[in-house]
């Protein structure tokens, strides 16, 4: 369920300006796109999970929040984000 370092990593390098700026709001919605992912397969196979499934609500919030920052700061950003990592089908 937890990202490895070596995925953290890659998506800090492609998101970011280099692999220790991990406090751009791009880089963070990222990883916590994956997490989300990694997470809902989770719990395709554990559906009683429900203290997961929390940590799992939190997540797609503290998402969104970021989101709508990037949108109202950069909106260019936030649509190539959003066509990057495949949200808003």
């Amino acid at each position: 369920m937890q990202l490895t370092h070596e995925e953290k990593t890659e998506i800090v390098k492609t998101y970011g300006d280099n692999a220790a700026d991990t406090g751009k709001p791009e880089v963070q919605i990222a990883l916590l796109t994956e997490q989300i992912r990694k997470l809902t397969e989770h719990f395709k196979i554990h559906k009683k999970d429900h203290h997961g499934r929390r940590g799992l609500v939190t997540m797609v919030g503290k998402r969104r929040k970021l989101l709508k920052y990037l949108r109202r700061s950069d909106p260019a950003a936030y649509s190539m984000l959003i066509k990057d990592l495949n949200l808003r089908h």
